[in-house]
């Protein structure tokens, strides 16, 4: 079950069916998902990607959450945990987006530092892993900011909706990395006003 997690400016809410018109409100805008495997253009294929979520959620496999900006308690976004493995304690961070206007105001790296809290503090993981494509150079820079560690791409990982290779580049974080991953992120965070 995916948990509520408040922070001092955002709230990561459970995702539910309710949410969807708050996310029609912010989901269309084509640089959210053109760097994604499966775009999102239409309100007929956000309802589809939110119930896809739902189905994975039930499954055990994905936590989705909706990112809500408390001022205004404003839906902006959503993130999740893909392929979470409770046996072997690891999961991937992704599938995070946010409404433009959001893009580089300190929203993401108080998402990460949530989400991160709860995977190794509270989840008691082992790892969490990142990636994301060879081209997103913004998301790339993020996590080497917030202390991941580059592991790898894999080539031709995936062919996108335009009919592009896509090269999936890896980063992880792992329990070790915790406390400095933690300070840095806490750091930046502490540091927007």
């Amino acid at each position: 079950m995916t948990p509520m997690l408040e922070g001092r400016r955002i709230r990561l809410e459970p995702m539910t069916r309710e949410h969807l018109p708050a996310l029609e409100k912010v989901a269309f805008d084509e640089r959210i998902w053109r760097m994604m495997t499966h775009p999102v253009k239409t309100p007929e294929q956000l309802r589809a990607w939110l119930e896809k979520s739902l189905e994975l959620e039930a499954a055990g496999t994905v936590v989705p959450w909706v990112t809500v900006l408390k001022d205004g308690n404003r839906v902006i976004g959503s993130t999740r945990f893909l392929d979470f493995d409770a046996a072997n304690r690891t999961t991937e961070l992704g599938n995070t987006w946010l409404a433009p206007e959001f893009h580089g105001a300190g929203i993401n790296p108080e998402a990460k530092l949530l989400q991160l809290t709860y995977a190794f503090e509270e989840l008691k993981l082992n790892r969490v892993a990142l990636k994301t494509h060879h081209e997103n150079f913004q998301s790339q820079a993020a996590m080497k900011k917030m202390g991941a560690t580059y592991e790898g791409t894999f080539r031709n990982h995936y062919i996108m909706s335009d009919g592009s290779l896509r090269h999936s580049v890896w980063y992880s974080i792992i329990k070790e990395d915790w406390p400095r991953v933690k300070a840095l992120l806490e750091s930046r965070v502490g540091a927007i006003r």
